[in-house]
């Protein structure tokens, strides 16, 4: 597994947010029973970036707190059936590129506080939250939502990782 980190502002943070980003990175992977190495990029971004893409790629004219932007479709989520050698694979080191992740530093920070739980757990949340994304998972729909809801639960939970 490959995760490319680009650190394009100051972290706050008091724990290795690099390390736990590839440890939730594995997890999603594992957990979801992805069959191929994978490739992930994790971008840590200031408000204004990540406003500015939210504005560029989804025309709205807002800071988020994560974008997503997968490689890869799938008929369903965790459904890799249909994924093969084709145009998803580094033909350098033949890993799936599943796509990038695009965090919001302050938005982690500011949510954590919000919802009263500790800067390393929603930096996992939103982690794990975009690697769903980046799998098939979806939460347009009520029913999908509640499916992706669970999965991070269950995923965080067995990592050990509460509110």
């Amino acid at each position: 597994m490959t995760v490319t980190i680009e650190q394009e502002v100051e972290l706050p943070f008091s724990f290795d947010c690099k390390a736990l980003a590839r440890k939730v990175i594995a997890a999603a992977i594992e957990e979801e029973g992805f069959p191929f190495e994978a490739e992930v990029g994790l971008f840590l971004v200031s408000q204004e970036e990540i406003r500015a893409m939210n504005l560029q790629y989804r025309q709205l004219d807002r800071p988020t707190d994560v974008l997503s932007f997968p490689m890869i479709a799938y008929g369903a989520p965790g459904d890799f059936s249909q994924v093969g050698q084709g145009d998803n694979f580094n033909p350098d080191t033949g890993e799936a590129l599943l796509g990038d992740i695009v965090l919001n530093v302050q938005w982690t920070v500011e949510q954590a506080r919000q919802y009263g739980h500790s800067e390393e757990r929603e930096f996992a949340f939103l982690i794990l939250h975009s690697m769903l994304h980046l799998l098939g998972y979806d939460h347009i729909q009520k029913d999908e939502a509640a499916r992706m809801e669970a999965r991070q639960k269950e995923i965080l939970e067995k990592m050990g990782i509460v509110r």
